[in-house]
């Protein structure tokens, strides 16, 4: 079975690049468009990995990353947060809250695909 990715951007073309992109990986991909959308759709199907934009209508990347790191059940899900935003202060934010990685938009797709690899491995099944 594929593990599973919730990919949550609002962005569309950079949304549909990055379903494409993971799916070509061998990835299970949803993808939602806000971050209520995003508690919403872990709450019904528990991917093993987010890859979670900051800057999202409906409450923000960190409030969904800071609400799945509360929530006991979603210990083993795997957080990648991604920002266009290049302050250190943000990545700090998003490690604190509980976030396991952080790539910056534009990114380089080898270096975002060999992090999600390796959050998914080290991922508990």
């Amino acid at each position: 079975m594929p593990k599973s990715i919730l990919l949550v951007e609002d962005e569309d073309s950079i949304a549909l690049a990055l379903e494409f992109m993971m799916e070509e990986e061998g990835y299970s991909v949803r993808r939602v468009s806000s971050g209520t959308d995003a508690l919403a759709a872990i709450e019904s199907e528990v991917p093993n990995l987010v890859l979670l934009d900051v800057t999202l209508p409906g409450c923000s990347g960190f409030e969904v990353c800071q609400a799945i790191r509360l929530d006991d059940r979603l210990k083993a899900v795997r957080i990648l947060m991604m920002t266009a935003k290049g302050s250190s202060m943000i990545r700090r934010k998003g490690l604190a809250l509980g976030a396991d990685d952080f790539v910056w938009k534009p990114f380089v797709i080898q270096d975002l695909k060999t992090k999600v690899r390796d959050l998914l491995e080290e991922a508990v099944s």
